[in-house]
């Protein structure tokens, strides 16, 4: 993307742009003190991403008895043994939620429970996924983990994609003011002007996506990325003036 350079007019000659344009021109004439303003103004983008960093898993039993006191008794033995299973793995309790609904069918009576499982150690995850699976066998339903962001892996990615997109603005002003044979001075105004975020559901790797397809199935982390698209104008400064 090329980079616009603006040179200043005389105070008396941008007078009325500067009522025109706002903040922008101001807050560089009062850089300047009534000199000459000379600046760059350049543009800058950046993208970053950021793979998922918590999954949630559904773990639910079910057990149909001709009593309620059976199809309870069945389905807390094994809610027993999951959250217990979760403990011993350090999963704390409000990491996890348990819900239960017993239900009537013609003479016998069904209990349903399911345990809501979010991790943020994904290989903690796999290791308790197979222990039910190996201890509890066909009387638990593990399901496919759900991955998704936390608030705080979002907020992060924002601000480094743009702070990146800051840092690059710099670096295409300095190559700038070096070309001209001018000193880059301090940044007169920095203004983001857009952001975009998009989620990667599917590998964007086009190599090896067939051996992919044929690979066994292993659970797709999906990425968030962020693109920041900023604007940095920055005075050059009076090489007569030592650093």
């Amino acid at each position: 993307m090329n980079a616009p350079i603006f040179t200043a007019l005389p105070p008396a000659e941008f007078a009325g742009a500067d009522q025109q344009q706002g903040p922008d021109l101001r807050a560089g004439n009062r850089a300047v003190l009534g000199g000459q303003l000379r600046e760059v103004q350049v543009t800058g983008v950046a993208e970053v991403s950021c793979p998922a960093d918590r999954a949630s898993v559904r773990v639910s039993v079910s057990s149909t008895k001709e009593s309620v006191n059976e199809a309870t008794d069945s389905v807390t033995r094994r809610l027993d043994y999951i959250l217990q299973a979760l403990r011993q793995h350090g999963v704390k309790d409000a990491d996890s939620s348990v819900r239960r609904f017993l239900r009537r069918d013609a003479d016998v009576y069904i209990m349903d429970a399911e345990v809501v499982v979010t991790f943020s150690d994904f290989q903690k995850m796999e290791q308790i996924c197979g222990v039910l699976l190996e201890k509890l066998d066909k009387s638990v339903c593990v399901g496919a983990p759900r991955f998704h962001h936390s608030p705080g892996c979002l907020d992060q990615t924002r601000q480094r994609a743009c702070v990146s997109a800051v840092e690059n603005a710099q670096q295409k002003a300095t190559r700038i003011s070096q070309l001209l044979g001018e000193r880059l001075g301090s940044p007169l105004l920095v203004r983001e002007e857009g952001t975009k975020e998009w989620r990667n559901d599917d590998d964007d790797e086009e190599d090896g996506g067939r051996e992919q397809r044929s690979a066994p199935h292993f659970p797709h982390i999906p990425k968030i990325t962020v693109s920041s698209h900023v604007s940095v104008s920055f005075s050059f400064t009076d090489k007569s003036r030592k650093l």
